[in-house]
């Protein structure tokens, strides 16, 4: 039996269309995704045949460009698409932070930064830098490193700041183990950061570790 032969009802299109994309499995969204299958495979065996050899959505998405081409089902064309795709629901994400609004609610802020580094292969140090009245002037990723660490050199971070007439920071880092407990190395430079952008009359609000759960924030544990 294929999927045209399912009722319409559990179809993932028909069904997506009837009962919202959050009725979806994560292998009924990639069916929705792909099209098609293979031979022998339907749409939503693919998709469960990706996730399976995985290990679930997130590392299937995570994998970097190279591998996603080589993967069975995807393809140059599959892949871009997916590609694409993933950077508009990051873009559609951000978008109102992105156009000036006030960055000051510690919630927004941080999941703000989950949508830019959470699935991030390397880890990668970046600042959100803020006006007087804590809206966005831009991000950037300042520093990236290997899978478990970033060197950060405070005085291209001061630069930078002035650079952009910022009056207010945000940094932010991803941990790709997943795991946000912040290292010793993450405190001391943290530490230097808020000592040297202090001599300019610049203020660091919060500095993020984003993992696979909830990002850590600095501010909230009182290490600022």
């Amino acid at each position: 039996m294929t999927i045209r032969d399912w009722p319409d009802s559990e179809r993932p299109r028909e069904k997506l269309l009837l009962r919202g994309a959050a009725a979806l499995s994560d292998a009924e969204l990639l069916a929705v995704f792909l099209g098609s299958g293979l031979r022998g495979m339907d749409a939503v065996e693919l998709g469960r045949d990706l996730l399976r050899r995985h290990g679930g959505l997130r590392p299937l998405l995570r994998l970097p460009p190279a591998a996603l081409l080589r993967e069975r089902g995807l393809g140059a064309a599959r892949t871009t698409r997916l590609l694409a795709a993933l950077e508009l629901a990051a873009r559609h994400l951000c978008a109102d932070l992105d156009r000036g609004d006030p960055l000051g609610d510690p919630g927004r802020a941080a999941a703000y930064f989950s949508v830019r580094l959470r699935d991030r292969p390397q880890e990668v140090f970046a600042c959100a830098f803020l006006d007087s009245r804590h809206r966005m002037i831009v991000f950037e990723e300042l520093f990236t490193g290997s899978l478990d660490g970033a060197d950060v050199y405070p005085r291209e971070v001061v630069r930078r700041c002035l650079q952009h007439n910022a009056a207010a920071v945000i940094f932010g880092h991803n941990h790709p183990s997943g795991v946000t407990d912040p290292s010793a190395a993450d405190r001391a430079v943290t530490r230097r950061l808020v000592d040297a952008l202090r001599l300019v009359d610049i203020r660091v609000l919060d500095h993020f570790i984003v993992g696979d759960g909830p990002v850590l924030s600095f501010a909230a544990r009182g290490w600022l």
